[in-house]
């Protein structure tokens, strides 16, 4: 039992939790791509998403401290990082670069794990690379990465908001 409920539901609620993270992280990436930001929803649905997956994958049991807690603490500075930058700062100045780093390495994060699990759990997968030391897993891994090296390098470009576009805008006293 995991906070009430079995292992096995669970583990469905942080997969699902996780899907609803890198799905809408995706719709917020193409924003970027595309110059704007997403409606405050899809980001904020993206962000608590993002933010819930690295909470949940805490509570599976384990023996010792090891990569998947890396990967979730990671994860959760990055995402403290561009939560400051957005709700804070506004995405002022160098916070929009905090936010669209921190924001892409949030979700490259949740989609590595990801090809981890799919690697792990798929029958169809599992053949391909049993120990996840084998040529398809780091071809997998490396696409993923060169993929989001590329979203966050297009999206510092291409995105950049109007003056009080994050979430809470700072004003000046007149």
């Amino acid at each position: 039992m995991i906070l009430g409920l079995s292992t096995s539901t669970f583990t469905t609620v942080h997969v699902i939790i996780s899907l609803v993270g890198i799905l809408s992280g995706i719709v917020v990436g193409l924003g970027w791509l595309g110059g704007r930001q997403s409606g405050g929803l899809a980001t904020a649905l993206f962000l608590a998403a993002t933010v819930l997956t690295s909470v949940t994958g805490f509570f599976f049991p384990s023996a010792s401290f090891g990569p998947p807690h890396v990967v979730g603490v990671i994860s959760l500075v990055v995402l403290g990082a561009a939560i400051v930058a957005l709700y804070v700062f506004a995405l002022a100045g160098f916070w929009r670069w905090v936010y669209i780093i921190g924001a892409t390495m949030a979700l490259y994060l949740n989609c590595f794990v990801g090809v981890v699990q799919a690697f792990q759990k798929l029958p169809f997968l599992q053949p391909l690379a049993p120990t996840q030391s084998e040529p398809p897993f780091l071809i997998a891994q490396i696409a993923v990465l060169a993929i989001f090296v590329l979203l966050g390098f297009l999206a510092l470009k291409r995105f950049h908001p109007p003056a009080g576009a994050g979430g809470q805008a700072r004003h000046s006293p007149k």
